[in-house]
């Protein structure tokens, strides 16, 4: 489904009420097009995991307009099947993503930086594009 507006359609016809009774559920769950404008985007909440912190933020149940109650879990289910077909776990979808080498480089807090100074030039000039770094090690206690 292209739009939030038809999955909140989907829910009037599936469970009653009305539109705005669903539309906010709908939109959470595509908020993340704000930073990824495609379908990439959906690797954040539609799983299952995503589904429960739906639950989780919008509580168990609503109420919608015809008086019905409506498990939260459901609507999360209907929104990420209508989208993918199945539901994913969030396993599924980190499998596809391949690592990259800024992904593996972490630094213990403990032990100096080893990657401060390896962008400056011999005389100690950083390079130009460069951010600012110099030669001191920082230690941090913990």
């Amino acid at each position: 489904m292209a739009h939030c507006y038809y999955h909140a359609l989907s829910s009037v016809r599936k469970w009653g009420g009305a539109v705005e009774d669903y539309l906010a559920l709908h939109q959470w769950f595509d908020q993340s097009k704000a930073i990824f404008a495609d379908p990439r985007h959906r690797a954040l909440r539609h799983h299952a995991e995503g589904i429960f912190m739906l639950e989780t933020l919008f509580g168990a149940t609503i109420v919608n307009t015809d008086g019905r109650v409506v498990p939260v879990r459901l609507i999360g289910e209907q929104h990420v099947r209508e989208d993918l077909g199945s539901i994913p776990s969030f396993a599924d979808w980190a499998r596809l993503i391949t690592p990259q080498g800024w992904m593996l480089r972490g630094h213990r807090l403990d032990e100096p930086d080893s990657v401060i100074g390896e962008d400056l030039a011999d005389d100690g000039a950083v390079p130009s594009g460069s951010p600012t770094k110099t030669r001191r090690s920082v230690r941090v206690e913990i």
